[in-house]
């Protein structure tokens, strides 16, 4: 054992830690190759290539992957707030209702954890110096997540163009915390990629590892200097909470269009209700979204002959007939069913078809804003010239509702209406130039969320007109428009924003200076860190295995592993005690050569 104790430490503690690490190895190289040979091996040598031409293409082609992955993931996951949306067009399509945007983001989320895990392995693989070797099913799954990504990217931003402006919305909450973890991730990265550049012989290729790597850590080290959100600033500043109007009720808790959802958006907190007006075909108005009775009614059971005609070519006696409520607890849209009480689930199945009078007589009692789409009739339609008169009678002549109640939304005839009621508040669907605004007296816009911004808000502000966005369901985009001044917002989750006390992710100016200066300083420490001991260990290594340690041939040359076989250090130990024992450690006594293995013969 005291010639034991000869034996460089550092070469002691690489053998050593390689006997350790096999069976970790082992696994990652099993996983990722599918080749479950001997547990234990060695790693290549500096300079050795690690991979051919071929598997060095699938590498490169599973970090593309993986990448593109990452953003489709992302851009879908901040698209929650308009699921409602696809799986509304996707009806429109097949004909019939599923939560295609939930099935979507589920297989979206399983393959990008698929090529997550697949990269991971080729980080671990290559800091090790092992042979690199996709197995064929894998090359299969990296391709068929490629396609899948790159599909569903192409067709989402041609029918939904749209949704890429709300990734980039979304940039203005969550950037700063995502600096924070990508800086965190590309710094846990550093171990592997630094383990790469330091056992890679030649400078050019050293740089070819390692430049990339540093050049985009140091673009993520300055972003927070180009960085915008509304929710950096002052909580002094901030203003009060937008007001709340409900997108057709509150269709999380009951059949959308209908009394029952009315009312629950009332006990939601909601100073508005928002819906969709038609005319049925003997001219009363009624409340109806889709082009057809299709989704919401049972019309196939009861007019199967006419399920996919126009809602308003049948007469108010057929629609009262109709179940508007039984759909909700089948379909279950939002999958909020579950959360309603027994009596709430029987009252939502027996939901009828809602007039428009029924429903302004409700906001009359509760004191609410109304503000609806009026759609013109189709073709054929004997009321399609005489739809806006009609409406109106209803609204001005037989409902109780106040004018001032009333946000005015259609454009048709503006000025007609402005003569017949001028106390109705007159609200536009589109921007339109300061001055025009004030010309039509308008004192409202209705814009979707995209189309705003805080300059636009304070603008129109100066001007006394006050800003509604619609549809605002998720939390992160109500806290930007709430950092934003927005006025009021329509949201099909009245519920969920009433019980906001703050906006998500608010934080002051020197809170967020703070935030990523601590982030980047601890990241390069710790960069420095693992640059400095993969350094080091690389140093260490090349002197242990060196010419200047001859006991590292004469008696460690068993360890030579090119077929992958590792001796254990209690075999090196038994052959020095054997050679101990034949001859002392004394000058000018040599110790008998060992008799060769089958192993070393074969090797020889």
């Amino acid at each position: 054992m005291e010639l034991l104790e000869q034996v460089p430490r550092g070469l002691r503690s690489r053998l050593l830690r390689r006997h350790r690490q096999g069976p970790l190895v082992w696994c990652v190289r099993g996983l990722y190759s599918c080749r479950w040979g001997q547990m234990y091996s060695t790693c290549r040598e500096p300079g050795a290539r690690t991979c051919n031409k071929v598997e060095m293409f699938f590498s490169t082609l599973l970090v593309v992957t993986f990448c593109i992955s990452l953003i489709f993931l992302y851009f879908w996951g901040q698209a929650k707030n308009d699921y409602d949306d696809f799986d509304w067009f996707t009806f429109e399509a097949l004909g019939f209702w599923f939560r295609w945007s939930v099935v979507l983001l589920v297989v979206t989320s399983m393959f990008f954890s698929y090529v997550a895990l697949l990269t991971l392995l080729l980080l671990c693989l290559l800091s090790q110096r092992q042979r690199i070797s996709l197995h064929w099913t894998h090359k299969v799954g990296v391709g068929v997540v490629l396609f899948f990504s790159v599909v569903a990217i192409s067709v989402l931003s041609g029918l939904w163009s749209g949704e890429w402006s709300t990734l980039l919305l979304s940039f203005q909450v969550t950037a700063p915390y995502l600096h924070v973890g990508g800086v965190l991730l590309m710094t846990a990265l550093a171990w592997p990629v630094a383990a790469l550049t330091f056992q890679t012989t030649g400078a050019g290729r050293r740089a070819l590892i390692g430049g990339p790597f540093l050049l985009l850590l140091s673009v993520l080290y300055l972003v927070p200097l180009g960085l915008y959100s509304p929710c950096i600033k002052d909580r002094t500043s901030l203003g009060p909470p937008p007001a709340l109007i409900g997108h057709r009720g509150a269709p999380m808790l009951a059949p959308e269009n209908t009394l029952m959802s009315f009312e629950k958006a009332v006990q939601c907190g909601c100073v508005g209700l928002e819906t969709d007006v038609t005319l049925s075909v003997d001219g009363v108005p009624f409340l109806m979204h889709d082009f057809t009775l299709l989704r919401t009614t049972n019309v196939q059971q009861l007019f199967p002959e006419r399920s996919r005609s126009p809602a308003a070519m049948f007469t108010w006696t057929q629609l009262q007939t109709l179940n508007a409520g039984a759909w909700f607890l089948s379909s279950d849209p939002f999958r909020t069913v579950g959360s309603l009480a027994e009596d709430e689930r029987v009252r939502a199945q027996n939901q009828s078809v809602c007039s428009l009078l029924d429903f302004l007589q409700l906001a009359a009692r509760s004191g609410s804003l109304v503000i609806f789409d009026l759609y013109r009739p189709p073709k054929g339609h004997p009321y399609r010239d005489t739809w806006l008169q009609r409406t109106l009678d209803v609204l001005l002549n037989q409902s109780t509702i106040l004018s001032s109640q009333v946000l005015w939304l259609p454009s048709h005839l503006r000025s007609l209406v402005q003569e017949m009621d001028p106390d109705l508040q007159q609200t536009s669907g589109s921007r339109l130039p300061l001055e025009e605004l004030q010309r039509n007296n308008i004192v409202k816009l209705n814009l979707h969320y995209r189309d705003v911004s805080p300059q636009l808000v304070r603008e129109h502000a100066a001007l006394n007109v006050s800003v509604n966005l619609y549809v605002v369901s998720e939390p992160w985009l109500y806290s930007v428009a709430w950092c934003s001044g927005v006025q009021s917002v329509t949201s099909n989750a009245p519920h969920r924003l009433n019980s906001m006390t703050r906006p998500l992710l608010l934080m002051s100016p020197d809170e967020f200076s703070l935030m990523w200066s601590l982030t980047d300083l601890t990241s390069l420490i710790l960069l420095l860190l693992i640059c400095s001991f993969h350094w080091w260990r690389e140093q260490a290594l090349a002197l242990s295995s060196g010419p200047q340690t001859p006991l590292d041939t004469q008696i460690y040359g068993r360890f030579r592993t090119e077929l992958s076989e590792v001796w254990s250090v209690s075999t090196v130990s038994s052959h020095i005690e054997t050679a101990t024992s034949v001859c002392p450690l004394t000058p000018g006594c040599a110790p008998p050569s060992p008799r060769p293995s089958g192993l070393e013969l074969s090797l020889m």
